[in-house]
């Protein structure tokens, strides 16, 4: 193998410049500057000099030679349903929805991540008092509860009123005369057989990292199954621990959704919105209040419905009332059972509905336009199926192009559906402003009705010539658990995801949302080691109809050729309007989604009409 040639650098220079470039690539980069392979006007422009300078070298050696263009600064002042945000779907799990693993470090894991913004989802579960008779009965899987929790640091209670400033007398959180044996409630994905965690763990970890990055807002969305009690008590840790990060109470009617500017350093509580004079006349003082899951009247649409379907056929699932303390504490995100798009509180500002997949998929062929309008000025979330047990993911771009905002992944495995997300959302602050035609309206008169018109109409859509030629990569990561570069055998594949036309029209979506290989694909030559020379393979896309630059991705994945399925090895995701033209890098993620030292040369001409 070649020695690499070392890239002087000065102390001032980006840190993030190569240090060292293979021969292979050098050879590449001297064929450029020599004028063999000219350079393009606007890379011409963008390097402001002859490419025959010695600082040529330099330059490709930068951050500037980055084939995806820096985000600019996001204008932070439109509704918040104007934003895409960067969503996690079961937070807690650390692998397979059935049967792995709950940490809180995932919480701490993401909210430092790249800065970005989350829209976690806790599951708070009944916890009974500490009696070892006590049985928690929730689904199929019984389980005695005696674990010893730590003392709780207690929030002075208030009294919740309705809109008329009533009274209303709430059971108080149960308490023993030792606080540390106070049963608080814990986070699990419930009928399975994965491990939970406490809820005053996850809020402490969530407190302890939600603004070293950004000080952009986060939304915690809660599925609560817990009585009435353990509710009070998930207000008091919630009081406690996030103190001011939470909306001041009691909080103005809201003509209009706020800018994520007015909300910066703020957590917000997506839970279930109940009317505090109903939830008074059904709760009655340490009895846990519950409701059938048939009239749907979950914190959010049950995440586990395709997987419990038959189960829930024979027997009820019982969903426990949210008491008023918990959802006030939904200001800006008052969770709403789905009926239609055409219901009352389908105008409401803070209304927010939660939707599987299959459901999406469903409202979408049946009331698209509607569908479209709506989610320019409310807030939604898309979360994946409970069939999805390996805790794979749906095509967050389908419902992007939706305009739905809170696009949930479960972030344990990274797919094709991570990595879109990860061209999505990868150098933002975890909020990505929609393109101008998804625009809501800025002013309380977004509360009129619902338009007809649908994505088709809203925004242009171009047609599409790609060209790229591969030249040769360097320090290509191997397969995660591989450790011999002598039998690793890599090539590339270039995918594009794209618009299709039912996605327009309001026809059924080919594969329903799941994540696949983009609609246009393309795989070079089978190579040898990790230091490579692709021979300026060329990819063409041509005359690709009906794009929309800011909703569509180009995918490059490089795989190691075995026996059987291939192994990822190295991969990069780039919304397409970030792409840059002209002689780049593509800086390469491994296959865990952590940055390598991997780097793809390519030249890329790009030409939209």
């Amino acid at each position: 193998m070649a020695a690499p040639i070392t890239v002087p650098r000065v102390p001032s220079e980006d840190p993030s410049a190569l240090q060292n470039l293979s021969l292979t690539v050098l050879s590449y980069l001297e064929t450029i500057s020599s004028g063999i392979r000219p350079l393009p006007p606007s890379q011409l422009a963008e390097l402001g000099r002859p490419p025959h300078d010695n600082k040529f070298l330099k330059y490709m050696s930068s951050s500037d030679s980055n084939v995806s263009d820096p985000i600019p600064p996001t204008d932070l002042s439109h509704p918040i349903s104007n934003y895409f945000v960067n969503s996690s779907h079961n937070t807690y799990l650390t692998g397979n929805q059935l049967y792995s693993q709950s940490s809180t470090d995932a919480y701490k894991n993401s909210s430092s991540d790249e800065a970005e913004r989350i829209s976690r989802e806790e599951k708070g579960h009944r916890h009974r008092p500490h009696v070892p008779e006590t049985i928690s009965n929730y689904g199929p899987f019984k389980r005695f509860h005696k674990e010893k929790s730590s003392a709780a640091s207690t929030f002075p209670e208030t009294n919740e009123t309705d809109g008329a400033g009533e009274s209303l007398d709430m059971p108080a959180p149960w308490t023993s005369s030792s606080t540390a044996t106070r049963a608080e409630p814990r986070v699990l994905h419930g009928h399975t057989l994965t491990k939970e965690v406490p809820f005053r763990d996850v809020c402490q970890a969530i407190r302890e990292a939600a603004f070293l990055k950004s000080d952009l807002p986060i939304i915690v969305s809660l599925e609560v199954h817990a009585g009435a009690e353990q509710q009070e008590i998930m207000v008091e840790i919630m009081k406690s621990i996030w103190r001011d990060f939470l909306i001041p109470l009691p909080a103005p009617d809201c003509k209009a959704l706020p800018s994520p500017e007015s909300l910066r350093r703020k957590i917000l509580v997506k839970v279930k919105y109940t009317d505090p004079k109903k939830t008074a006349a059904q709760l009655q003082p340490g009895k846990d209040a519950v409701s059938s899951a048939r009239d749907g009247s979950s914190s959010s649409a049950s995440e586990n419905e395709e997987l419990h379907a038959a189960d829930d056929r024979k027997k009820k699932d019982k969903k426990s009332s949210i008491v008023p303390s918990l959802s006030s504490l939904g200001v800006y995100t008052r969770a709403y059972h789905f009926k239609s798009l055409t219901a009352p509180e389908a105008t409401l500002p803070t209304h927010v509905f939660s939707l599987s997949e299959n459901k999406l998929m469903e409202v979408h062929a049946s009331y698209g336009p509607t569908l479209f309008s709506h989610n320019r000025n409310y807030l939604m979330r898309a979360f994946p199926s409970g069939m999805r047990v390996r805790s794979d993911n749906l095509d967050p771009s389908v419902f992007w192009r939706k305009g739905v905002q809170m696009v949930a992944l479960n972030w344990q495995r990274w797919d094709e559906g991570m990595m879109l997300n990860e061209g999505m959302f990868g150098g933002s602050n975890g909020y990505v402003l929609k393109p101008n035609g998804y625009l809501g309206k800025l002013s309380s008169s977004a509360t009129t009705g619902l338009s007809r018109e649908s994505q088709a109409d809203a925004i242009a859509h171009r047609t599409l010539t790609l060209s790229i030629e591969i030249f040769a990569a360097q320090n290509i990561p191997l397969p995660l658990g591989d450790t011999r570069p002598s039998g690793f055998h890599p090539y590339v594949k270039c995918e594009l995801h794209v618009e299709k036309p039912a996605e327009r029209t309001g026809e059924p979506i080919e594969g329903g949302g799941k994540a696949k290989e983009g609609e246009y694909k393309w795989r070079g030559r089978t190579m040898k080691g990790t230091d490579v020379d692709f021979g300026a393979e060329k990819v063409e896309f041509k005359e690709i109809a009906g794009v929309v630059e800011e909703l569509s991705f180009l995918r490059f994945k490089i795989q190691d050729e075995k026996i059987g399925k291939d192994d990822l090895a190295a991969w990069a995701c780039i919304r397409l309007d970030r792409l840059r033209g002209g002689y780049r890098f593509v800086h390469l993620l491994d296959g865990a989604g952590l940055e390598s030292k991997g780097v793809l040369l390519v030249a890329i001409q790009k030409t939209l009409i």
